[in-house]
C-alpha cells in the first residue's frame, strides 16, 4: 500500500493558503494605495482652486481699487497671524499665486490642465518655460506620466521639449500606432552626457565605459523608463558572433531597445546594421509578449539631411540622436525649431495620440 505523506500534503495546503493571503493583501494594498492617490488628487484640486480664487482676488483688487505691491506684502502677514503653522501664504508665494492667476485667467486651453498637476509642479513650469506651448508640454507630460517635481527638473533642464520637437525617427512608418507615440517620447534628439569625465576627443570604447561607470545617470538621462540589461550583448547569427554596445529594456514600451554608440558623425551604413540587430534580437531575444524592438544610435554629430535619406526606407523602428558633453542645447539646432503654428499642431497631434494609446 501507498504511505500518504501527510506531512508533504500539510506544507501543500499551507503555501496554498499563504498564495491565496498574498493575492489578498496584495489586492487590499492596491485598494488602500489608489485611496490614498485619490485623496492626495482631491486635496491638490482644492488647493489649486483657493489659489486660483485667491490670485484672482489680488489682480482685481490691485485693479479696481489701484493697489500696489505693498498689499501682498500687507496679506501674507496678516494670514500667517491670522493661520499661524499653516504654509503657503508667504510673500513670495502670494506672488507666485498672483502670477499663475494672471498667467493663465484667459488661456481656455491651460486654465483647467494646471488644476490636474501639483503646485510645485506649476511652480518649476511657471519660472522654468518661456512660451505657453513649451509649458502645454511639460504640464502634458507630467500629467500622463506622473513625473515628480526631480525629474521635471530634469526633463526641462535637459531640453526635452526641444529634443522632442527635432528628434529624428522613422516611428510614424516603423512603428505600430497603438505605442508609437510612448515610443517619440522615449527618444531624444540630444542627449546630454556632461556628467561624463571624459575627454572631448574619445574613442566610442571610451564613451562606453564611461556610461558604463554612470549607469545610474545615463539612465536617468535616457529618460527614467530604461532598465539595463547589458553592454556588449551578444548575438549569434549563423556562425559568427555579434555584439550590441548596449541593450537596455522600456518597461512601459515592453520593448528591448539596443543602442550604439559612435564618437563621429552619422553614417547611412550605421542605419542598415541596426537593422540587422533589430531583426535578431526579435528573432532571438524578444518575448513573445513584447513589442518590436527599437534601435536608438548615438552620435556625436550628424547631418539631418542624411539622417532622413537613411531612415527613408527603414522598416525597423530606428531613431538617430546626437549627445553632447555640455549643458546647453547647441546654437544652430535652436534655429530649427518649427514655427510657433507648427509646434501647436506637433504637440496636438502627440498629445491625442497619447490619448489614443491609453484608450
Amino acid at each position: 500500500m501507498e504511505k500518504v505523506n501527510l506531512n508533504s500534503n500539510f506544507t501543500l495546503m499551507e503555501n496554498l493558503e499563504k498564495d491565496l493571503y498574498k493575492a489578498f493583501f496584495s489586492d487590499i494594498r492596491q485598494k488602500i494605495h489608489q485611496s490614498q492617490y485619490e485623496a492626495l488628487r482631491q486635496v491638490n484640486k482644492t488647493l489649486l482652486a483657493l489659489y486660483w480664487e485667491i490670485g484672482k482676488s489680488i489682480v482685481e483688487k490691485q485693479r479696481q481699487h489701484g493697489w500696489g505691491k505693498s498689499i501682498v506684502e500687507t496679506l501674507s502677514k496678516d494670514l500667517q497671524i491670522e493661520f499661524p503653522g499653516l504654509q503657503g501664504f508667504s510673500a513670495a508665494n502670494l506672488w507666485r499665486i498672483r502670477g499663475f492667476y494672471a498667467h493663465y485667467q484667459g488661456n481656455e486651453k491651460l486654465a483647467p490642465m494646471v488644476r490636474e498637476i501639483g503646485w510645485s509642479h506649476n511652480v518649476v513650469i511657471m519660472e522654468k518655460c518661456k512660451d505657453d506651448l513649451e509649458r502645454e508640454f511639460y504640464i502634458q507630460m507630467t500629467q500622463k506620466y506622473g513625473w515628480s517635481k526631480n525629474v521635471l527638473i530634469h526633463q526641462i533642464e535637459g531640453k526635452s521639449y526641444e529634443k522632442f520637437l527635432l528628434n529624428q525617427t522613422n516611428f510614424d512608418e516603423a512603428v505600430p500606432e497603438k505605442f508609437r507615440y510612448q515610443a517619440k517620447l522615449a527618444v531624444k534628439d540630444e542627449y546630454n552626457f556632461d556628467f561624463l569625465e571624459i575627454a572631448e576627443e574619445h574613442s566610442e570604447k571610451g564613451l562606453e565605459l564611461a556610461l558604463m561607470k554612470n549607469i545610474r545617470r545615463f539612465l536617468l538621462e535616457m529618460g527614467g523608463d530604461f532598465a539595463f540589461m547589458g553592454n556588449q550583448f551578444r548575438l549569434q547569427a549563423g556562425d559568427e558572433d555579434f555584439y550590441i554596445d548596449l541593450l537596455l529594456y522600456h518597461r512601459k514600451l515592453k520593448s528591448l531597445v539596443a543602442i550604439e554608440l559612435k564618437a563621429g558623425n552619422f553614417k547611412p551604413e550605421y542605419s542598415g546594421k541596426m537593422n540587422f540587430y533589430l531583426a535578431v534580437l526579435d528573432d532571438k531575444v524578444k518575448q513573445e509578449d513584447e513589442n518590436p524592438s527599437i534601435g536608438i544610435i548615438i552620435c556625436k554629430s550628424k547631418s539631418r539631411t542624411i539622417v532622413e535619406y537613411a531612415l527613408k526606407q527603414s522598416k525597423s523602428p530606428i531613431g538617430i540622436a546626437g549627445y553632447t558633453l555640455t549643458e546647453t542645447l547647441p546654437k544652430e539646432y535652436k534655429d530649427l525649431l518649427p514655427s510657433p503654428k507648427e509646434i501647436e499642431e506637433k504637440l496636438s497631434g502627440f498629445i491625442d495620440g497619447v490619448q489614443t494609446e491609453e484608450e
